[in-house]
């Protein structure tokens, strides 16, 4: 099909929940993009944080066509080794007890929310099952986690939501604290993404790991956009110092391929038991073929260490160009937000579509970045003057 049938046949198929880009994409390799007419693209949104490896991947490839014609599904009533291969990894690498998986972000929040409010009935009955969140926080789309995120824009049309959830101002512990009555959880993101690419305060972060350990609140660390060697290291929680009780994942892990997670610590991962949770798709060979061949690189010290030069070298550059335009560069290893004036943010996004360069956004000001994390610096200078001459415009 030529671009224009492929743009027609979608409006007339597909339902138009997206406000997509005018652009077809083809193909791709590394963390350049090429559209139906053979226009290349840098790639900064790695589909906005899950091709981590990039396009094309050889090893990658490899190993889902591998998988498919081996084994592509079978349920969850029986075992399979890519599955478990992929919970041994996470579990070890991280000193956490045990992996429930899931299919995406949302599913894997929905799974921490489930698992911490059973904890909590276990152990006090009912009454205290509040999930606390932060303002400007984004954990999903199923009707709950629109009831988790702290964003007011996202609580409209779908009533009623959830109940259960309250919301706290971020790095303001004696807010987080004040909110905790009645509650079994607080989920905090370490950088929040959707929100606009603003990190948490680190002192703020351990002071509510305290608290919640010191009052047997379950601390869940909602990292479906910071895992996976986006920031530098494994988990991003990592450099804040803390031990959560949950992390969860997606995005990045299956490079590609949708797969999520719930991670739980040892005192909690024996929580859910048979017939409290399930998932059909969940834990998949093919997907977890993939998860594998991720982590087996991501987990790499000299991988990350790489992650973080990557990300340090696009926000210097970025301040060094010193461009009225730009009022902040901010974020963690290749989790990286750009503020700019936001009546002219979307117009700097379709320019520099024009001149190859794919970008996101966030929040209300942010030029949010998010690239494969095994781009180039070849592609990352490409990119850079692109933005260099698209800001000063």
């Amino acid at each position: 099909m030529t671009a224009n049938e492929i743009k027609q046949k979608e409006s007339q198929y597909v339902m138009q929940t997206y406000g997509r880009f005018d652009l077809v994409l083809d193909h791709g390799c590394g963390a350049t993009l090429y559209d139906t007419d053979g226009k290349s693209y840098v790639d900064m949104t790695a589909g906005i944080g899950v091709t981590s490896l990039g396009h094309g991947n050889k090893a990658l490839s490899e190993a889902v066509a591998g998988q498919a014609a081996k084994l592509m599904h079978v349920s969850n009533l029986y075992y399979t080794e890519p599955m478990v291969s992929v919970a041994e990894i996470l579990a070890v690498k991280t000193g956490m007890g045990k992996m429930f998986f899931a299919n995406s972000g949302a599913e894997a929040n929905e799974g921490a929310i489930k698992l911490a409010r059973k904890y909590s009935f276990d152990k006090y009955g009912e009454g205290r099952n509040k999930i606390v969140t932060l303002i400007q926080s984004f954990h999903g789309r199923t009707v709950t986690t629109l009831k988790a995120t702290g964003q007011e824009k996202f609580h409209q049309y779908f009533f009623p939501f959830t109940e259960g959830f309250d919301y706290a101002e971020a790095n303001n512990a004696a807010d987080v604290k004040a909110k905790c009555e009645g509650a079994c959880a607080v989920m905090l993101e370490m950088i929040q993404g959707e929100g606009g690419v603003l990190p948490l305060d680190k002192g703020f972060v351990k002071e509510i790991a305290q608290f919640c350990k010191e009052n047997d609140i379950l601390l869940i660390v909602d990292e479906v956009q910071t895992g996976i060697g986006r920031t530098g290291s494994l988990f991003c929680y990592e450099q804040y110092g803390i031990e959560p009780d949950i992390v969860t994942m997606a995005k990045g892990l299956g490079g590609g391929l949708p797969i999520g997670g719930v991670l739980a610590s040892k005192s909690c991962c024996d929580v859910l038991g048979s017939g409290t949770h399930g998932s059909t798709f969940g834990g998949n060979p093919v997907s977890c073929a993939a998860a594998k061949v991720v982590l087996d690189t991501v987990c790499d010290p000299k991988f990350l260490k790489e992650v973080q030069e990557k990300g340090e070298y696009i926000m210097k550059s970025v301040a060094d160009m010193k461009l009225p335009s730009v009022t902040g560069v901010r974020g963690m290893g290749l989790m990286i937000g750009i503020g700019v004036d936001p009546k002219k943010r979307a117009g700097y996004v379709n320019r520099l579509i024009e001149k190859g360069v794919l970008v996101l956004t966030a929040g209300s000001d942010a030029i949010r970045l998010l690239p494969p994390l095994v781009i180039s610096y070849e592609e990352i200078d490409k990119a850079l003057a692109a933005m260099k001459e698209v800001l000063a415009e």
